[in-house]
């Protein structure tokens, strides 16, 4: 193999996904707390997926979400390709694996929109709200767990370390 790379995700993109990942840690390790931590973490988290989701349109090529998101028969093919074990190589996201970044972006703000409404006047007390941000917390750490196992399982059949794609942002051609 050589070692050529090319860089595929910027600075932005990296540090976001990291930040991400500190943030949900933060806030899911100091949930007990329900005080200044938490709360902070989740206020972070969501203007994480703020800027990512404007980084999604202005953003460098493979941080683009045209470049990614696929469309539902794209993700049809890619799915099957990949129940038999023939699916191809992305140097971007697969088709599957910008679902799942998708989800998980949808699925933390759902958290922190949550978390914050339980802070205001309305939102105080509400049963409805508690229920629906564990729940979404719960969603999202077995997703989370399904992402880093995809990750796994991509890094061994293509032979390519992920994690270190997305520590360094490069990958082989």
């Amino acid at each position: 193999m050589s070692g050529e790379r090319v860089r595929v995700w910027d600075l932005p993109v990296r540090a976001f996904h990291w930040g991400l990942v500190a943030m949900f840690a933060t806030a899911w390790l100091t949930s007990d707390d329900a005080e200044a931590p938490h709360r902070w973490a989740g206020y972070v988290a969501l203007g994480l997926i703020a800027f990512r989701v404007v980084w999604g349109f202005v953003g460098s090529r493979h941080a683009r979400f045209a470049d990614f998101v696929p469309r539902a028969a794209e993700l049809r093919a890619y799915v099957g390709k990949l129940l038999r074990g023939r699916e191809p190589r992305h140097l971007g996201h697969n088709p599957a694996a910008a679902v799942m970044i998708l989800f998980l972006m949808a699925m933390v703000a759902l958290i922190g929109a949550t978390g914050w409404l339980m802070t205001t006047d309305w939102g105080w007390g509400s049963e409805l709200l508690e229920e629906l941000h564990e729940g979404a917390v719960n969603a999202t750490l077995l997703a989370v767990v399904v992402h880093v196992a995809a990750a796994i399982f991509e890094s061994v059949r293509h032979r390519e370390n992920l994690v270190r794609a997305m520590v360094t942002g490069y990958k082989r051609p």
